[in-house]
């Protein structure tokens, strides 16, 4: 899908020479609200901006100030997997 957003010409050369691409940096923050909403995985991100890594997308969400979806009950969960394995052990 492609989108045109109409930005007056004189505003887009002062963007782009501090942002760099407007095109990418529409797309990331679309992306970054996407994933804030939990409308879209990590993983989701990652494809959408071709990102190389699980490490660079996580850098880019960072970045953005939007932060691994990991509730209390999620911590709960993982304690007690390490607990059973441990015990295993």
């Amino acid at each position: 899908m492609d989108i045109t957003i109409p930005v007056p010409s004189d505003i887009e050369q002062r963007l782009q020479a501090h942002l760099g691409s407007l095109s990418q940096k529409a797309l990331e923050a679309v992306a970054v609200e996407a994933y804030r909403s939990q409308l879209i995985s990590a993983a989701e991100v990652q494809r959408m901006l071709q990102l190389p890594s699980r490490l660079a997308t996580d850098s880019l969400l960072k970045e953005h100030g939007a932060y691994l979806h990991y509730t209390e009950a999620d911590l709960e969960q993982d304690l007690e997997a390490i607990d059973r394995a441990l015990a295993k052990a």
